[in-house]
């Protein structure tokens, strides 16, 4: 598991920017400490169907974050005045929706798993509804205030362009 946050840190620092590789890392850090506290209270079994659900659950919650820091970065772009706690607010509330109506469609298909699936499937079930209500609460509160924390600025995000000054102009 370790090596898999790993690879989604250096992938998001390459993709995106460093900071936002940090705040998606620790978003998906909750996620899974959650899902394995909640199930370690409740003493459900820890089997390999319950890994998989933690292993979507790493993918599902990455999916939404990217979603979020991807508006960020645009209105980056397109909203050049606004401060950052406005830019991340504003990308918040334009992506709420679709958070939110992705993670209550895949509840529906998980609860009908869970409830028609059987006993294998049950703790496959159970770990990924705690997943996906994690990883929905994570990616709209917590990886953006880890960007607020770590000061994303325009200029992470924008690279200023250098202009070349030419030697033989009079």
């Amino acid at each position: 598991m370790l090596m898999a946050l790993g690879g989604v840190l250096i992938y998001l620092a390459f993709r995106f920017q460093w900071k936002f590789a940090v705040g998606a890392i620790i978003s998906l850090i909750h996620d899974v400490v959650v899902t394995m506290g909640i199930l370690s209270f409740f003493q459900i079994t820890f089997d390999l169907t319950v890994l998989a659900a933690v292993l979507a659950i790493i993918g599902y919650s990455l999916n939404d974050t990217i979603v979020v820091f991807d508006r960020v970065r645009e209105n980056f772009r397109l909203l050049r005045k606004a401060s950052l706690i406005e830019n991340i607010n504003i990308s918040t509330t334009q992506t709420l929706l679709r958070t939110i109506a992705t993670s209550v469609s895949t509840l529906l298909a998980i609860v009908a798993l869970w409830v028609f699936g059987g006993d294998s499937l049950e703790g496959f079930s159970i770990a990924l509804f705690i997943g996906v209500l994690a990883g929905t609460y994570s990616s709209i509160y917590i990886a953006n205030v880890v960007l607020i924390w770590l000061n994303l600025t325009t200029e992470d995000l924008i690279p200023p362009v250098v202009v070349e000054k030419a030697d033989d102009l009079p």
